[in-house]
C-alpha cells in the first residue's frame, strides 16, 4: 500500500494525467501482489460495462447541444433580467445562469466553460476585478455537479448501489442552498467594495423584462422538468432520461431555435466523444485502483480505524468532511468517488446515516475540490478564459470557500436538506 499510494502521489506531483496515475499505481501494486497484468484490462472493461454508465455520454452530449444551440445565451439573458438590477447583479446572474445550465449539462467543467466565456468579459467591462469575476464563475460552475442531473451523482449511485433518481431528487435543495449563498456573497462583496453600479428599475419594468426573457427561454427551462418529472413519476429511468435529454436538445436547438447547423452537430459530437473518453478512462483506472485496495483489505482496515476514533455520527461526518476536502484538492472527482465510496459509505450506514444523504455530503465536498488548487479543474478553465495566473484567484476564492464550507456543514448536519423530497 505504501508503494501504491506513494506512486500515486508522486505521479500527481509531477503532472501525470489522473487516469495514468491511477493505472500506474494499481499496476505496480498488482506486480507486488503477484497478479498477472493481463487481468488489468479485464477489470477496467468490467467496471465500464454498465447500463448506468451509459447515461454519462448522453448527458454530456445533451449539455453540449444546449450550449451550441443558443440555450446558454438565453439563460444568461433570463438570469440578468431577474437579478441584474442589484448591485453585484451581473455576478449574481452568473451564478443563477450556472444554476439554470446545471439542470441540463450535468458537468461542472462544461458549466464553467459555457458560462465563463460570456460572463467573465461582461463582468470585467462592468468594473468587476478580473480575478473576482473569474472566481465567481469558477465557484458557480461547481453547481453543474450538485444540481441534477449530475454525472457525479450517476457514478456515486453506481458505486454505492443507490437509486440515481433518488440522488437527483436529493440534490435539489442542496443545489439551491449553495447557489443562493453564493449569490448573497457576491451581492454583499459588491456592496462593500463598491463595484457594479446599476440603474434601478421599477417593479413593472422588472416584471416586463423577466416576462420577455422567460418567454424566450421557457423551452430550455422545460428540460429539467421533463427529466426529473419523468424519473420521479417512473416514466423512465435516469439512463433513459439522458437519451430523452439528447432528443429534446436536438429538437429545441435544431428545429425550434434553428441555431444548430450540421457543422455544429459534427463538432458537438466530437467534443462529447472526447470528454466521454476522458471520463471513462478515469472511471476505469479508478476502478482498477479500488480493486487493489479491496484485495489489500484497505476499506475494512480504514473503516475500523474511523469507527474507533469517530465516536459517533457527528465525529464521523466531521472526519469524513475533512478527508474529502483534503483529498479533493489532489484528486479528480470520479476517481475520488470510486476509491472512497466503498470505504466511507458502509461506515456511514453503520452510524445510521442514509447513503443518499451521505452521497450529497460527498458530492458537495468533491465540488469544493474543483475550485481548490492544485488540481481544481474549474480554476484552470476560468484562468484560461480570463488569461490570469491561478495565484490571482486565491484571494477572492477565500471568501467563497468559507461560504462553501458553511454550506457543507449545513448539508452534513441537517439531513432534511437532502431527504426532504424523498
Amino acid at each position: 500500500m505504501l508503494l501504491m499510494f506513494g506512486t500515486l502521489l508522486f505521479c500527481l506531483a509531477i503532472g501525470v494525467p489522473v487516469f495514468a496515475c491511477l493505472g500506474i499505481a494499481a499496476g505496480l501494486a498488482m506486480l507486488q501482489f503477484g497478479l498477472d497484468l493481463l487481468s488489468a484490462p479485464q477489470t477496467i472493461f468490467e467496471s465500464l460495462d454498465s447500463f448506468t454508465l451509459m447515461a454519462i455520454p448522453f448527458y454530456i452530449l445533451a449539455g453540449n447541444l444546449m450550449q451550441t444551440g443558443g440555450i446558454s445565451r438565453r439563460l444568461i439573458h433570463l438570469a440578468n433580467s431577474i437579478v441584474g438590477w442589484l448591485r453585484g447583479g451581473l455576478g449574481a446572474s452568473s451564478i443563477l445562469t450556472c444554476m439554470f445550465f446545471a439542470t441540463m449539462s450535468g458537468s461542472s467543467s462544461a458549466t464553467t466553460a459555457a458560462i465563463g466565456s460570456s460572463m467573465i468579459p461582461a463582468m470585467e467591462k462592468k468594473g468587476y476585478p478580473k480575478s473576482f469575476a473569474a472566481a465567481c464563475v469558477a465557484v458557480g460552475g461547481e453547481l453543474g455537479a450538485i444540481i441534477p442531473p449530475s454525472l457525479t451523482m450517476i457514478v456515486y449511485g453506481l458505486v454505492a448501489n443507490v437509486s440515481i433518481g433518488s440522488m437527483f431528487i436529493a440534490g435539489i435543495l442542496p443545489g439551491l442552498l449553495v447557489g443562493l449563498s453564493l449569490i448573497l456573497t457576491i451581492v454583499l462583496v459588491a456592496s462593500v467594495r463598491g463595484f457594479d453600479n446599476v440603474t434601478r428599475v421599477s417593479p413593472r419594468a422588472w416584471l416586463c423584462n423577466v416576462y420577455v426573457a422567460l418567454k424566450g427561454s421557457i423551452l430550455a427551462l422545460m428540460m429539467p422538468v421533463i427529466i426529473l418529472g419523468g424519473i420521479y413519476s417512473g416514466v423512465f429511468t435516469a439512463t433513459e432520461a439522458s437519451v430523452v435529454a439528447v432528443l429534446y436538445g436536438l429538437l429545441v436547438g435544431g428545429l425550434i431555435y434553428r441555431e444548430l447547423t450540421l457543422r455544429d452537430l459534427v463538432r458537438t459530437f466530437i467534443d462529447s466523444a472526447v470528454m466521454t473518453g476522458v471520463i471513462m478512462l478515469i472511471v476505469g483506472c479508478a476502478a482498477l485502483f479500488a480493486y487493489m485496495l479491496t484485495l489489500n483489505q484497505v476499506p475494512q482496515t480504514f473503516g475500523r480505524f474511523i469507527v474507533d476514533i469517530a465516536g459517533g455520527p457527528i465525529g464521523f461526518l466531521l472526519l469524513a468532511n475533512l478527508l474529502l476536502f483534503v483529498a479533493g484538492m489532489f484528486m479528480e472527482a470520479f476517481a475520488l468517488i470510486i476509491i472512497l465510496v466503498p470505504i466511507l459509505a458502509p461506515i456511514a450506514v453503520q452510524f445510521g446515516i442514509d447513503p443518499i444523504h451521505f452521497g450529497m455530503i460527498m458530492i458537495v465536498n468533491i465540488c469544493i475540490g474543483m475550485v481548490t488548487p492544485p488540481v481544481g479543474v474549474n480554476l484552470f478553465i476560468t484562468c484560461q478564459i480570463a488569461n490570469l495566473p491561478i495565484e490571482r484567484l486565491l484571494r477572492p476564492l477565500g471568501i467563497f470557500l468559507a461560504v462553501l464550507i458553511l454550506d457543507v456543514l449545513l448539508i452534513s448536519y441537517i439531513p432534511w436538506l437532502s431527504m426532504a423530497f424523498l
